[in-house]
């Protein structure tokens, strides 16, 4: 289980922003904010969503890279378990307490492999992707060595063009090299549509998506027929996932950007044109800032530049606020338009990043605040691994 710091041991604006107890006004910028109380609504709404359509919900902890937020995610979400990118990602939730962990990614280098096969004696249920019979043999081979047993999904490539097979065959065929290798378990498919999450016109998404069901669904009848069952049929993200929820076909969600939300994700659309920000989640994540010049009458400076935040998918909106824009970013500093000079130095401004995914893997904590204090600290548990 994870452990909260020694908060006696920890200097503020050194080792971390805040501790417990502040108000939110002394916390040191720039950080990541959580606002709790919109994060467990987010958390509780999605784990009610998928019981609806009668699916599980494996968050995905790439998004957060936190263990104190994936056990919250099971705790009121009733998430089932955890999918991550890379194995040094999976140690850290094994470590932490998560007990059912997939690897939604290849591992193909032998000493990732060896690492894999180890993390089952960590006490977690392990699982990986795969989408070349090569790969499974060295798999079974760790895995004899290491006395352990990992489960696999054979990924389909529906829509994305990174990996995954792209025929139904090529799914069987890695099916059975799965089943006839020793201490591996052929557990189901991974199919996610990662290209089309952040389109913004919702029947947009639904035509990538109903692509990839029929790639899904004539996959699964080719292996039932093969007297294979796929425990897992897993896919769907924050932009998608009514559609593979509610297609007969998918078991398993793998949302992530839903509880924190970013400005990027904001801008899509629901069903009714409003933008999924607007009602369906609740921005939960923030980079606090504060103003640190105002010498120039119509633009404020900001302690939050990229070294803060990713803006690979855009800038930062201000949060709550439309007198003011931030409209361009160096290293340490951020330009904040300001033409009726409404901010003042010192000033503290909520930002909406543009993704939240590379944002969160800059900072080391998040400071969870509600009605005004600070509430909890917890780490960036796997922040920069990226083995």
């Amino acid at each position: 289980m994870n452990m909260q710091p020694d908060f006696a041991a920890l200097e503020v604006g050194y080792d971390v922003p805040a501790v417990p107890g502040m108000d939110e006004s002394e916390i040191q910028t720039p950080c990541l904010v959580l606002d709790l109380d919109a994060l467990e609504r987010n958390i509780r709404k999605m784990g009610e969503l998928a019981a609806q359509m009668g699916v599980r919900h494996r968050v995905h902890g790439k998004m957060h890279k936190s263990v104190d937020v994936a056990l919250l995610q099971a705790e009121l979400g009733n998430a089932c378990g955890v999918c991550c990118q890379k194995v040094s990602e999976a140690e850290v939730f094994a470590r932490g307490g998560i007990t059912d962990i997939l690897v939604s990614n290849q591992v193909r280098d032998p000493v990732k492999i060896k690492r894999l096969a180890n993390i089952p004696k960590l006490g977690a249920r392990t699982i990986v992707c795969v989408d070349d019979v090569a790969n499974v043999a060295d798999l079974s081979q760790a895995t004899e060595a290491a006395g352990t047993t990992i489960e696999c999904l054979v990924e389909i490539d529906c829509g994305a063009g990174r990996c995954g097979v792209t025929t139904t065959p090529d799914v069987v065929e890695i099916a059975k090299a799965i089943h006839s290798a020793p201490n591996l378990k052929f557990s189901g498919i991974q199919a996610y549509q990662g290209a089309m999450q952040h389109l913004d016109s919702y029947e947009d998404r639904k035509a990538k998506i109903d692509v990839a069901v029929d790639l899904v669904r004539d996959a699964v009848a080719a292996l039932t027929a093969e007297d294979f069952e796929c425990d897992i049929v897993g896919g769907g993200g924050t932009g998608s996932y009514y559609f593979e929820g509610n297609s007969g076909i998918f078991n398993e969600l793998q949302c992530g950007s839903y509880a924190f939300m970013d400005a990027d994700y904001g801008r899509i659309l629901d069903k009714d044109g409003n933008r999924i920000d607007h009602g369906e989640w609740e921005n939960a994540l923030f980079i606090l800032t504060s103003v640190m010049s105002h010498a120039k009458a119509d633009k404020a400076i900001c302690d939050a530049g990229l070294k803060a935040q990713s803006v690979d998918s855009g800038l930062p909106v201000v949060f709550g606020r439309d007198d003011v824009e931030y409209v361009k970013c160096s290293d340490e500093h951020g330009v904040i338009s300001d033409p009726n000079g409404a901010l003042k130095v010192n000033e503290r401004l909520r930002l909406v990043p543009g993704h939240c995914d590379p944002t969160c893997n800059v900072h080391d904590w998040y400071v969870g605040v509600r009605g005004g204090k600070v509430e909890t600290l917890w780490p960036v548990s796997a922040r920069g691994k990226a083995y």
